[in-house]
């Protein structure tokens, strides 16, 4: 039941540097990131790996959120997160934060889409090995589609920087057959992992020939690469945390937090790599 007295209890602001910090020195999956927007909203844009429950509907959704994990409240501009977060608070929620100014005040990264974007690809019940499989071909995409472009572009630096990215999802198929050992989900060998792997879609559910005809022109230069790249990379973060918390096993739940935290790791090193450009 509701405590209408505690409704207004107070609640921490974090300004967008802040949360930023946050996020990217705590591993996914110990916090959550709220968005209490209305899904119209969220489909337009929303932070990766933001779990959606509107304002309208939180009283009534509250049990689906885990009250011992901190929790980072967010909505357009910071005046529906801050009501969210003080109930939360007043609720019995152990860390409430509301973001100062809300996404509007947000400068880094967003994703796109409905919450069900792309969510046909994994099953909930999904075992270790399928969601091994299912990264890899999705890194290997990738890393296709900026081989690929390194051979259109007329400049040689965003060749070179393409190839760059490449090799950077190489190495991120490399964590993943170090996932799949004994202590990971069992795959007969890299050679086997590589033949099974799908390589038509890539991370943020993208099919890579659509992806590559609608994104061809944008890649001419290396600010276009880096965008798109950082786009890609935030979608992907979302989709990863999306099927994590829906997971119904545990491990594969952990495993996929596990490639989540590959990708912030990733987009934040895209963000520095950027700034050196610009």
């Amino acid at each position: 039941m509701v405590n209408q007295n505690k409704l207004f209890s107070p609640a921490e602001p974090m300004d967008p540097d802040e949360v930023r910090e946050y996020l990217e020195s705590h591993p996914a999956g110990t916090y959550t990131l709220l968005d209490v927007r209305q899904p119209a909203e969220y489909e337009a844009e929303h932070m990766p790996g933001a779990k959606l429950v509107p304002l309208p509907l939180l009283a009534d959704q509250m049990s689906e959120l885990d009250k011992d994990r901190p929790t980072i409240v967010y909505c357009a501009s910071g005046g529906r997160s801050r009501v969210a977060a003080q109930f939360l608070s007043g609720q019995g929620f152990s860390e409430v934060h509301n973001l100062w100014g809300g996404i509007e005040a947000w400068e880094g990264q967003v994703a796109k889409g409905p919450v069900g974007l792309s969510m046909e690809f994994l099953p909930p019940d999904a075992a270790p090995a399928e969601v091994v499989l299912f990264a890899y071909g999705l890194e290997g995409a990738l890393g296709q589609v900026y081989r690929i472009m390194s051979g259109r572009v007329a400049d040689s630096e965003v060749g070179d920087l393409l190839l760059q990215l490449a090799v950077i999802e190489d190495k991120h198929k490399d964590m993943l057959q170090r996932l799949s050992t004994k202590d990971g989900p069992v795959i007969a060998s890299p050679e086997d992992l590589e033949a099974r792997a799908s390589a038509e879609i890539i991370e943020g559910g993208f099919h890579l020939s659509d992806f590559i005809k609608q994104n061809e022109a944008a890649m001419q230069t290396a600010l276009g690469v880096l965008e798109l790249a950082m786009m890609i990379e935030a979608q992907g973060l979302d989709l990863y945390l999306r099927y994590a918390d829906r997971a119904q096993d545990a491990q594969v739940a952990e495993l996929l937090l596990k490639i989540a935290d590959e990708e912030k790791n990733h987009l934040t090193a895209l963000g520095r790599l950027m700034d050196s450009r610009i």
